[in-house]
Parts: C-alpha cells; structure tokens; sequence
C-alpha cells in the first residue's frame, strides 16, 4: 500500500519541525557511549547504551543546572557527571547491571583504597583456585553453557566467597568485577541485541563465532581489578562531590513518587522504539544478579514498551496512578496526536509489510508509556528549566516513525518550549532487513533540547 498520509504528516507537525536542524557539533562518539569507552570508571564494563560524559557536561553547562535527573540513566553517565561538576542528581534506572556499575563506581571513589581492593582480590582469586564449596550459576535458557565447565566450577565458588564477605562495599565492588567480565569469560559475543555463540559451546548453532583463547575467571578479576586501581586516583578526585541518588525501578513508578519542581535540568536518552530486548543483550549479567527465567520477563515487562514481547501496561498504570489526571491527560495527549494517530494507521494498513504485527502495539505502547514521562517531566521540571533528550527516529514497513516530532508536539503540550531538535550530520541507517525490501534510507538521530515555559 502506497503511503498516502505523507502531505498530512508534513502538515500535522509543522508546529516543531521548523526547529529540525543538523548540528555539525555532534558525533555518533558523543551521543553514543563510545565515547565512554576510555574514560576512568565508565571503561570497566562493555557496554553500549547511552551517551557519553563529555556530552553531558556540555550540556548541563548550556543549562546552569543545580539539580538534576536523568528517568533512564543506564550506566549513571548523567548522574554521574553532575556529581563530578559538584551538581545534585538522580538517576532512575529498571536494568540491575547499569545501577550496580553506577554503585561500583561511587564506591570506589568514596570508600575503597588500593591497597584493599588488591588484598580482597588476592584472598578471592585464592579461593576461586582453591576453594571448597561454591554456589552454582543460576542459568536461564539463554544462558545455559555460556561458559567451559572449570570456569563454571571458578564462578560458583567466586558467588560463595561474596556471599561470606562482611563489607558490604567491597562486596559490591567485587561482585561487580565478576559480572563485568562475564562476556569476556564465556563462549559469548554481544551483537545488537543478541548474543553470538562459539560452537564450543555446544550449542546448536550456525554461527561460525570462534573467540579464540578464552581467559580463566581469576586472570579476568586481575586484570579487571588492576584496571580499577589503576583509575582511584581519578575517580577520587572526580567523584568525591555531591553522592548522586541512583534508584532501581521504573520511571513510570519513581518519578510519580517525587515532588513538584524538583529539578532544573533532564538529560536522558529512553530506551528506543526499536525492538532491542535489553534482557536479552545483558543475559549473562542479569542471571549473574539472581534473575530466574520468570525474573526476565518480569523485569522486561517493567520496562518502557520497546520490544514486541512488551504487553500493555494499562493495568499496572491504573495502580500506580488511579484516577491521577496526569494519566488521563497522558492517554488523551497520545490518542489526540495527528502524527501517531497517521502512523499506527499506516502501519495496521500495511501490516504485511512488518517482520511481526506486534510492532503496532509495540509503537502504540511506547508512545503512551512516553507521553507519562513528559507529562511528568512537565511537572518535575522548575520554570525555565531544561530538558535535554538523546533518541533515535526508527523505521517499520518502510515508513520512518518521527519519535523527535511526537515527542516534541507532546513536550509542547505539556509545559515545555521545544528549542531544537538536533540532528547529526549524517543519520543512522535502517536495518539491513529494510533495506532489502524497502532500500536504504537514514533516519534521524537527535538530541532534543526542550525549556519549561
């Protein structure tokens, strides 16, 4: 079916898309966490979500902030880099992997030394060789032999030697090490949101994934380790500020709980309306934490709508919120929205075209879920204050779905000025499904800047 509505679009969202322009400043390394990869704390986990510091203290400059609060924070990068510039923050994050790296790293500034953080890594890795008793990794499905079977052996006892340590800070920062190093460890690659497997596995696979040498859990704690020592310095000096808030929940719940204009500045960059099951790219790690095959989709469920699996969460809405005018508001807002309204009518128009017909619901879901965000943000958010906002548009049947606009239009309608929405110099491509089918097209990559007015 050929996409009539392409006039009505351009026209429904003129309001904002004015404000659409390239950025020549911006970079995939700034707006991404690539340009995290070498910076002291942020390097000590593989991980791939998110923007960088630099980007964030570039912004939190523009906006003068005092106090601040990033809904999806990941692995802490905007709470973080608030404390480092002396500034207040909180971070609200669902997945227990980025909030424990945030933790290890506040941790490390604060309480740990050197000298005892190689002294409790010694008596570990003796115990990992040596030891007697172990607890045995709590696979799921996805997991089962990620890993050779001495180090199976190594990490069940690694999880008993922490389940007998009194401090409850070296504890963390060591738990942390084991899981940082998990990929490194295993017969696994994270690619996307998949991950690859060696056929040393077992495993019944096609890839033709061969890792190489794979390290011993107490080769990969040493070097880990090592690298942490080697950073204190710098995360002393750095992190010693204000102690930033890190909450685990979801955002939908924890920013209902918090208290009219509280903060003058957002930056955050949601979860994409891009079919990414984050439990799946964090499997090892999540397991490693204690998440049972049912933990998964539980916690999958709690997040923001972003994958196919993700069912609706208007009942769980209705008990965190009741009869709160903010979710009616919310709702309306998203169910009034021209854009949305043109795109879900595309796409059930041409559902042949999706790989699976749960992205209706998938889009349908994520834009309210949204919609609650930025009502909230509207009230959490002090007069003049600032919204910085890191996301991607995406692409489904061929159509580009306008996340910047939509979310810009409910932004304007619920206290906010939008500003801008930048955009790289060169966007992003589409998947190479799409572009098989419907040819290659980039699709915009933004940062929003918003003003509560």
């Amino acid at each position: 079916m050929h996409d009539t509505s392409k006039s009505r679009q351009v026209a429904a969202h003129a309001s904002v898309h004015d404000r659409i322009c390239v950025d020549p400043s911006l970079n995939r390394k700034l707006v991404s966490y690539q340009g995290n990869k070498a910076v002291p704390g942020f390097r000590w986990m593989k991980y791939k979500e998110g923007f960088s510091a630099d980007l964030v203290e570039r912004l939190l400059k523009v906006a003068g902030a005092k106090a601040v609060l990033d809904p999806f924070s990941g692995i802490g990068t905007a709470p973080l880099t608030a404390s480092r510039m002396g500034i207040e923050s909180v971070g609200i994050e669902m997945m227990p992997v980025g909030n424990m790296a945030a933790r290890c790293m506040v941790a490390v500034a604060r309480s740990i030394s050197s000298k005892r953080l190689l002294a409790s890594l010694h008596d570990m890795v003796q115990y990992v060789e040596q030891g007697n008793a172990g607890t045995p990794f709590s696979h799921v499905r996805i997991t089962e032999r990620a890993f050779p079977a001495e180090t199976e052996t190594a990490l069940a006892r690694a999880r008993y030697f922490l389940d007998t340590m009194v401090d409850s800070d070296m504890r963390l920062v060591l738990d942390f090490c084991v899981m940082s190093v998990l990929e490194e460890i295993s017969y696994t690659r994270k690619d996307g949101q998949f991950l690859r497997w060696d056929r040393r596995s077992g495993r019944d696979v096609a890839d033709k994934l061969h890792k190489g040498r794979i390290p011993a859990l107490a080769e990969a704690l040493t070097s880990r380790v090592g690298q942490i020592v080697q950073d204190v310095p710098h995360m002393r000096r750095s992190y010693g500020g204000p102690r930033p808030r890190i909450i685990t929940d979801s955002c939908l719940a924890a920013l209902h709980a918090m208290a009219d204009d509280s903060f003058d500045c957002v930056v955050t960059s949601p979860p994409y309306a891009n079919r990414y099951d984050y439990t799946r790219t964090y499997a090892l790690e999540l397991a490693w934490l204690g998440h049972t095959q049912a933990g998964f989709g539980a916690l999958r469920q709690k997040m923001l709508s972003a994958t196919v699996e993700n069912r609706p969460k208007s009942n769980a809405l209705d008990e965190i919120y009741g009869d709160s005018k903010l979710l009616s508001d919310s709702r309306r807002m998203a169910a009034a929205n021209g854009i949305l309204a043109d795109t879900l009518d595309f796409l059930r128009g041409n559902c042949a075209l999706l790989n699976n017909p749960h992205v209706i619901r998938l889009v349908e879901n994520y834009f309210v879920e949204m919609a609650v965000v930025i009502r909230q943000l509207g009230r959490l958010v002090r007069l003049g204050g600032h919204v910085f906002m890191v996301n991607d548009n995406v692409r489904y049947g061929g159509r580009e779905v306008p996340v910047d606009i939509i979310l810009s239009e409910f932004a304007e309608s619920s206290g906010f000025r939008c500003e801008s929405i930048r955009t790289l110099s060169r966007g992003k491509g589409n998947s190479s499904q799409q572009m098989g089918r419907f040819g290659r097209q980039e699709i915009r990559k933004c940062v929003y800047h918003w003003t509560k007015s």
